[in-house]
């Protein structure tokens, strides 16, 4: 990955967007399609849609901006403060964790108690639900903690980029920053090889909590294929030999994973894995029986039905401050996006054979 790709993919992962609370990253992923886009606009609640003209068909690679997190759900008489959880936040990965609090005023800052091993009884060593555990802000009365923070502020964790070994690297809210940078990278390839299919970026809100986002721009979106681009479980890290059987054997820095069944549609799967097989580019597969649970499920009922894909960037320890992900899946999957709209080119749609 280059320099300036790295620096907005760092740009995207620093900023902070709870679901609900997605401005700040969305502003970052529009300045930065604004330079290629021919047009870019956004809705109501946040969604944005870049487009990068050209002729028939059109085909949109999507993502979502929105991260986990917790929210401040009430402040008690002693100045602490008890979350609420944001989408499908871990209750076994937050304690003991340094966290922001994001107020109208700026970020406070604090950390998610832990009574210490020693003044723990070993035989009751449950970890509470999100809901019962607390933030500490210093404060020491309900009075002066509510000067500083509101019921219903966003709360993150305060984990800051790693780089690990080789093209790896660690993150909170790869889930799915990645897939936002995917999106946008493969619309900016694209305008740069001239295809003549047109494409949209689309970076949408709330996917964490009911692909709400993806419904709001599946209402009106003018496209003939949409592949949303998200995290999936790779399953080469310690203990998974159980998950294989589920989720696949995908491997971090194997490619992005191309899913098949329910939302897949066939034609569009075809179409990717020619269009990577003829660049020579590392694909993996994936089975999805029922639903891929990303807004793949949401564009494929939208308008009558859009033909749809999820296409999985493998990602390490997902829902936990300390994802993994390997860049070069990421570029990977921006390649072959932007492969696959030149291929389409020119195409009736996607419809399938009867």
């Amino acid at each position: 990955m280059d320099e300036p790709r790295r620096d907005f993919l760092d740009s995207l992962l620093t900023t902070p967007s709870p679901s609900g609370f997605e401005a700040d990253v969305q502003r970052v992923w529009v300045e930065y399609v604004s330079e290629f886009a021919d047009d870019v606009r956004t809705d109501e609640y946040g969604n944005a849609v870049a487009v990068v003209e050209g002729g028939d068909p059109s085909v949109a690679f999507t993502g979502h901006a929105d991260e986990i997190g917790l929210m401040v759900s009430s402040i008690d008489e002693d100045g602490y403060v008890h979350p609420s959880r944001v989408g499908g936040s871990d209750r076994t990965v937050s304690k003991g964790q340094h966290v922001e609090i994001h107020t109208d005023d700026g970020v406070v800052r604090g950390v998610v108690g832990q009574t210490a091993i020693h003044l723990r009884d070993p035989e009751d060593d449950e970890i509470e639900d999100v809901v019962e555990q607390h933030v500490d802000i210093g404060a020491e009365t309900e009075t002066e903690a509510r000067d500083l923070v509101d019921v219903g502020d966003p709360i993150t964790f305060d984990t800051p980029i790693r780089e690990l070994a080789g093209t790896r690297m660690a993150a909170r809210g790869m889930d799915n920053r990645v897939g936002i940078w995917v999106a946008a990278e493969a619309a900016r390839r694209a305008a740069e090889a001239e295809v003549d299919a047109t494409v949209y970026a689309v970076s949408t809100v709330q996917e964490e909590v009911g692909l709400q986002g993806a419904k709001m721009v599946g209402f009106d979106l003018d496209a003939d294929a949409a592949i949303a681009t998200d995290v999936t479980h790779a399953v080469d890290s310690p203990d998974l030999d159980d998950a294989k059987h589920q989720h696949g054997e995908v491997e971090l820095g194997g490619g992005p994973v191309v899913a098949r069944g329910s939302a897949n549609h066939p034609e569009v799967v075809r179409l990717v894995r020619e269009a990577a097989a003829d660049a020579d580019m590392p694909v993996q597969l994936q089975a999805s029986g029922r639903s891929t649970g990303t807004d793949a499920d949401a564009f494929y009922t939208s308008q009558g039905g859009i033909p749809s894909l999820n296409l999985g960037l493998p990602n390490r320890y997902m829902h936990t401050p300390v994802e993994v992900i390997d860049t070069e899946d990421l570029d990977a999957a921006a390649d072959l996006l932007a492969a696959f709209a030149e291929r389409s080119a020119g195409r009736d749609g996607f419809g399938v054979e009867l």
